[in-house]
């Protein structure tokens, strides 16, 4: 088995996370989080439809973690997404954090909106 060190040059890797807070390229940053390939922000959660809706274009899919458990999310904020030609992924955030990084590192147009463990 070959293993491969991720390097990301000028991409925005999620670094770490624990209770309360996620570390993204450097940064700390408490609560929820919005993270591109561009950068992170503070999201204000499943309510936040409009930063999500701000990446139309940007992203083809959107990484939405719902914290330690899987959770759903509100139908209306799939269903936006979706009509604007984004695929939503629902998982725990510490599953949307690794699988967010696997494809940043292949260069793919991808998003996470994480919400803390």
């Amino acid at each position: 088995m070959q293993l491969n060190e991720i390097t990301f040059t000028e991409a925005t890797p999620i670094d770490g996370y624990g209770p309360g807070f996620f570390r993204i390229k450097g940064q700390v940053i408490e609560g929820a989080a919005c993270v591109t390939a561009e950068g992170a922000a503070p999201w204000g959660g499943l309510e936040d439809t409009g930063a999500l809706l701000a990446l139309r274009g940007e992203v083809d899919v959107i990484f939405i973690g719902t914290g330690a458990e899987i959770a759903h999310i509100p139908v209306a904020l799939r269903v936006a997404l979706e009509d604007a030609g984004m695929g939503v992924e629902i998982m725990s955030s510490p599953a949307a954090c690794r699988t967010y990084n696997v494809l940043l590192s292949e260069g793919r147009r991808v998003a996470a909106a994480i919400l803390p463990v």
